[in-house]
């Protein structure tokens, strides 16, 4: 049986946040959109620094978003973008998808943006979604899929970057090609009316690239991914040296383009 709990692979280091904050409801959540309107309460699973969360909030008021992640400290910075929006109908809760202390039919929508890539136990974290949605409500997640991912042009180290990652993170228990899995696990989770979609995201821009090449740099190195890749026997610290070389070599090629593409899926109770 898969473990309920699992090691989040990214942590919190700069690195990490510094993608996180870029996310917004358009380009994260984008297949939810319309099924948002004002008076609905929402449940925002795994929030980290809110920036999705104050979209949401933004769109429902003046419904409430509830938004919930496993530690005080990145609440706290959920709060705070929260507060500088002026938004007052956003509340914060520690809790874990397995298990999440609401009760039966609390909400119209629950949301979880890349989270069950990371959970020990997908298809339980969805039956809690679905527990606490109202009848008719929406259930919705949206996940990365690494091995799906790609680039140009070809570039060894991020070969191994995409193997490394992918050995840490099942290492934690988490499944890092969540996307293609999330109809299957929506269907094992009790869901009948699911709407499955894909989208990507694209750094091909000068801008982009470097943003995009510089973070993963960084994160290879200094994050908490870091550290369990080397205390997991998956790469030597010289090794993600290397990596992150590739990543900044990447990221000065002219022609340089990455896709990350997104499982997603609407499913309704």
């Amino acid at each position: 049986m898969p473990k309920e709990t699992a090691v989040y692979t990214h942590g919190h280091h700069e690195s990490v946040l510094r993608s996180h904050r870029w996310r917004t409801a358009a380009n994260s959540a984008a297949y939810l959109l319309d099924e948002l309107h004002p008076g609905l309460a929402v449940l925002d699973v795994g929030c980290g620094p809110g920036t999705i969360t104050a979209d949401l909030a933004a769109l429902v008021a003046p419904g409430r978003v509830t938004a919930v992640d496993t530690t005080t400290g990145i609440l706290g910075q959920a709060a705070a973008v929260a507060a500088e929006r002026g938004l007052e109908n956003v509340e914060f809760a520690v809790a874990d998808v397995h298990a999440l202390d609401f009760p039966d039919d609390s909400f119209d929508v629950v949301h979880a943006h890349q989270v069950l890539q990371h959970v020990g136990d997908p298809v339980q974290a969805l039956r809690e979604m679905r527990r606490v949605c109202r009848p008719g409500g929406v259930v919705a997640a949206r996940d990365s899929d690494y091995a799906a991912m790609t680039w140009y042009p070809e570039a060894p180290g991020l070969d191994r970057w995409l193997n490394v990652y992918g050995r840490v993170a099942r290492g934690n228990g988490g499944e890092p090609d969540a996307g293609r899995r999330l109809l299957s696990w929506a269907r094992r989770a009790g869901f009948t009316d699911i709407t499955p979609t894909a989208a990507a995201w694209c750094f091909a821009t000068p801008e982009s690239r470097s943003w995009w090449s510089g973070l993963w740099a960084d994160r290879t190195t200094d994050s908490v991914y870091a550290e369990l890749a080397v205390r997991g026997g998956h790469a030597s610290a010289e090794q993600l040296t290397a990596i992150a070389g590739a990543w900044r070599s990447w990221g000065e090629e002219g022609d340089g383009w990455f896709m990350v593409p997104h499982g997603e899926v609407l499913c309704r109770t």
